[in-house]
């Protein structure tokens, strides 16, 4: 055994070699996407997973990132159990949910899922990075970035990491959302972060009974920030029980209700995406 190669290498060849490979890994992949929400409890995450799914059935190679360190849901919507395998080239697979969408997660990635991970700053920097540069994500379409609430390390690491990500923000009508979206708004702008556009989620319940709109948050919030702040708006996502039901089991509410309004909407948000491929 050469034991000066078993030997641990200094800080600064080993921020090299992980610059190389996060650059390396981003170069294979077309478009990034992060999505965004000014506060918990919008359905950031739940967004996250369908809009890949929906680029997926459209075709698309897509990858989802759960950088939610503290909060980490995508595994448990998508139903992936197990742990990632480490291939012949030293580097992580990510779990694959169908042939054209994979992911990774802090929690597939912890012996324990209901492990609280309690790290800091740098800490959170290194997994983030380690993600996109040590995990064999191959050529992708779109990476889609789930990220925790707010402005905080996550985002800032990402929009650091990746210069050419775009943001899409998610919000739900009432105002308490909309004041913290714009607080997303001017993250944004403040690193030079493109927004793609803003998407209203839980926007009016169809009454199953009489079919009346019933507006549970309000309504229309979302089209008015957007024109305010002068961005493109994505589209309304209504709210679906059924969408819950799915999320808590793992299994695929578009497969399922394949005829919903919120399925509808989802493919066109999509379509709206694949316009960056196709343009």
């Amino acid at each position: 055994m050469d034991i000066q190669s078993e030997m641990p290498q200094n800080p600064q060849q080993l921020q090299a070699e992980q610059d190389a490979a996060v650059k390396y890994s981003l170069g294979k992949i077309k478009h990034k996407i992060l999505v965004m929400s000014g506060k918990g409890g919008v359905g950031k995450t739940s967004t996250s997973v369908n809009l890949s799914i929906a680029l997926a059935n459209k075709g698309f190679k897509v990858g989802i990132i759960d950088v939610d360190l503290h909060g980490p849901d995508v595994p448990r919507m998508l139903a992936l159990d197990g742990m990632p395998e480490v291939n012949q080239n030293r580097k992580l697979t990510p779990m694959q949910y169908s042939e054209k969408l994979s992911a990774i997660s802090i929690e597939s990635l912890s012996p324990n899922k209901d492990d609280a991970i309690i790290w800091r700053g740098p800490l959170k920097f290194s997994a983030i990075r380690q993600f996109i540069g040590e995990v064999d994500w191959g050529a992708l379409d779109f990476l889609v970035i789930d990220s925790p609430p707010g402005t905080g390390d996550e985002p800032l690491t990402v929009a650091q990491t990746i210069s050419d990500a775009k943001a899409v923000i998610v919000t739900t009508p009432q105002e308490v959302a909309l004041a913290d979206v714009r607080k997303s708004i001017n993250f944004c702008k403040t690193v030079n972060m493109e927004i793609f556009g803003l998407i209203e989620n839980m926007s009016g319940f169809a009454c199953p009974h009489c079919n009346e709109m019933i507006e549970l948050f309000g309504s229309g919030g979302g089209v008015k920030t957007a024109a305010q702040m002068g961005l493109n708006f994505l589209g309304s996502i209504p709210f679906d029980p059924r969408m819950v039901a799915c999320g808590d089991s793992g299994t695929c509410y578009q497969d399922i209700h394949s005829n919903s309004a919120v399925t509808q909407a989802f493919g066109n948000i999509a379509d709206k995406l694949a316009g960056l491929i196709t343009n």
